[in-house]
C-alpha cells in the first residue's frame, strides 16, 4: 500500500444492513469508511426479520451483540401449522436447549432495529462517514484505488469498494450483469399492535401456517407489543420485481380455503407494502480486483430460509477476517471471503427454493409434506440445522482454507 493510499476511506456502496455490517467490519481492521447512500436519509424499510444464532454471533465479532440484543424478543420455539387443517406439521423448541446447542438464541426483529444497532456501532466508532442521495453510477479501478462516480457526476475515490446496494446493485449490474429470476411469489407485509391481533394467535413463537400456493407468517416484535404478520402467495399474473402499496382486496382473493384460525391474519393489516420477489443464480466470482459484493448484492435470496439479514452480516464478519489474515491486503483479503462464502450462501438461496416448494405443496405432495418431520425429536432438528446455526467468527474462513 502506498502512502496516498492509506489516507484513503474504504468505499460501501449502501447503508442498509449488509452495508453498515460492512463499515463496522473494516473500522475493526483500522481503516475509515465512506458509505455511499443513495436514500435522502439513512435508515430501513420492511417489517419484521428473524435472527438466528449465527446473526447474533456475528453481531457479537462486530461490537454490537448487546445492542441487537436488547432490542429482539426470544421465541420459545419455531412452529409450522397446515393451513387448511391446522394440522401441527413440526415443532422446534428455541429455549435452554437450543441455546446451548448454538451457543446463541433464536430471536425476532424489527428490521430497523437490527440498522439502528449497526448504525449505533458505526457512529460510535467516529470513522465512518455516511454520503445520502448519492447514488452510484460508474466504476473505475487501478492497481492502488477505486474510484466511484455518483448521479451528480462527483467522484469518490477510495482504497477498494463493498457493493452492498440491494438486490439491485448497480455495482454487481458493472462487473457481472446477470438478470434476476422473477419468482412470480408475491410477499405482503405488515405490523400490527397487540391490541388489535388475535389473542388465540399470540405465540411467543415464529409460526408459519403453510397452504396450496401460499403460506403466513406471524410473530411478536417490540417486546411483543406489535405482531408482525407476512403472506406470501403464487401470483395470478406476470410480476415485476419490486415494492409497492398492497391492497386488502388482492390479498384476500388469494386464500380461498384456508381454515378460519389462520385466515385471521389477512383481514388484521390496515395497510400493506407489497414485494413481487426475485432471486438470481448463483454465481462463483464476486470479488474484481478491489472491488467486491456483499449481501443481497451478492446472492440475493427469497426468504424461504429467514437468512438474508443474517447472510449479509456474516458476510461483514467473514470480509474482516479476511482483511484480518491477509494484513489488510484488499485483492488477497476479497479473494479468500468469496471463497469462504460462495458455497454458504449458494446453499441458501438453492435451499430457499425447495422451501418454497415445501411450504406450498398441494394435493399428494402436501401430505408428504406433513408425514415429513412426523416424531422428530428437538435434538434431530438441531442436527439438521447445524450447518446453518453452527457458523461464527472462528469458523468463518473454513470453507476457503480446508
Amino acid at each position: 500500500m502506498n502512502n496516498t493510499t492509506q489516507t484513503l476511506p474504504v468505499l460501501v456502496a449502501g447503508g442498509g444492513i449488509g452495508g453498515l455490517a460492512a463499515a463496522l467490519a473494516l473500522t475493526r481492521q483500522g481503516f475509515h469508511v465512506k458509505v455511499l447512500e443513495q436514500a435522502p436519509e439513512i435508515g430501513e424499510i420492511g417489517a419484521g426479520i428473524q435472527l438466528g444464532p449465527n446473526a447474533f454471533h456475528a453481531f457479537d465479532a462486530l461490537g454490537v451483540g448487546e445492542k441487537a440484543r436488547s432490542r429482539a424478543v426470544y421465541t420459545d420455539y419455531m412452529v409450522m401449522h397446515d393451513a387448511i387443517d391446522e394440522y401441527q406439521v413440526g415443532k422446534i423448541p428455541t429455549g435452554e436447549a437450543f441455546i446451548q446447542r448454538f451457543g446463541n438464541p433464536y430471536a425476532v426483529i424489527h428490521r430497523v432495529d437490527v440498522h439502528t444497532s449497526l448504525y449505533e456501532g458505526a457512529q460510535e466508532t467516529g470513522k465512518v462517514e455516511v454520503v445520502t442521495s448519492t447514488r452510484v453510477e460508474r466504476i473505475e479501478q487501478d492497481a492502488h484505488s477505486v474510484t466511484v462516480f455518483d448521479q451528480h457526476g462527483n467522484a469518490h475515490k477510495g482504497i477498494a469498494l463493498i457493493g452492498a446496494d440491494g438486490v439491485k446493485s448497480v455495482v454487481r449490474a458493472q462487473f457481472v450483469n446477470d438478470p434476476a429470476r422473477i419468482t412470480g411469489h408475491v410477499v405482503y407485509r405488515a405490523v400490527v399492535d397487540k391490541k388489535d391481533f388475535p389473542v388465540d394467535l399470540q405465540w411467543n413463537a415464529a409460526s408459519i401456517w403453510v397452504g396450496p400456493n401460499c403460506h403466513l407468517v406471524h410473530y411478536p416484535l417490540r417486546g411483543g407489543e406489535q405482531y408482525n404478520v407476512v403472506v406470501t402467495f403464487h401470483s395470478r399474473k406476470q410480476e415485476e420485481w419490486g415494492v409497492t402499496d398492497g391492497s386488502k382486496e388482492e390479498v384476500q382473493s388469494y386464500f380461498q380455503g384456508i381454515c378460519p384460525k389462520a385466515r385471521q391474519l389477512i383481514d388484521l393489516p390496515k395497510s400493506w407494502r407489497r414485494w413481487a420477489t426475485a432471486d438470481r443464480e448463483p454465481i462463483g466470482q464476486w470479488s474484481f480486483g478491489r472491488v467486491t459484493l456483499l449481501g443481497d448484492a451478492a446472492h440475493p435470496t427469497t426468504q424461504y430460509m429467514a437468512q438474508g439479514a443474517c447472510m449479509a452480516i456474516e458476510d461483514a464478519v467473514t470480509l474482516g477476517e479476511a482483511l484480518r489474515v491477509n494484513n489488510n491486503d484488499f485483492v488477497k483479503a476479497f479473494d479468500l471471503y468469496q471463497r469462504a462464502r460462495v458455497a454458504r450462501t449458494a446453499r441458501i438461496v438453492l435451499s430457499g427454493r425447495e422451501m418454497g416448494r415445501l411450504y406450498h405443496a398441494k394435493g399428494v405432495e402436501r401430505l408428504v409434506r406433513n408425514d415429513l418431520w412426523r416424531g422428530r425429536t428437538p435434538e434431530r432438528f438441531y442436527d439438521a440445522m447445524e450447518w446453518l446455526y453452527g457458523w461464527n467468527v472462528g469458523n468463518c474462513l473454513s470453507a476457503a482454507t480446508n
